[in-house]
């Protein structure tokens, strides 16, 4: 329930956002791909460091930032959060 609720507070905050990455959105397996597939879909990369066995990402679209969190075994995003 609760990942639908951020899920939905994200799709109206930031529906460019919400559209292009989702939780079964797939980036990559390694901090390097995870880094380059967000370069391609227009989001700027602040920093990326591997946290508790995932990768965890920063980045800023429209002036916002953004904090993922992708599987390093499935690829997919785990987690997502506006800052």
């Amino acid at each position: 329930m609760r990942k639908l609720i951020i899920m939905a507070t994200l799709a109206f905050a930031t529906p460019v956002f919400a559209a292009q990455l989702t939780t079964d959105t797939v980036l990559g397996t390694s901090m390097q791909e995870v880094r380059t597939s967000l370069t391609e879909m227009g989001y700027d990369v602040r920093k990326y460091e591997m946290e508790d066995g995932k990768i965890e990402v920063y980045f800023v679209k429209d002036g916002k930032m953004f904090e993922i969190y992708v599987s390093p075994v499935t690829g997919k995003v785990t987690r997502l959060k506006m800052k």
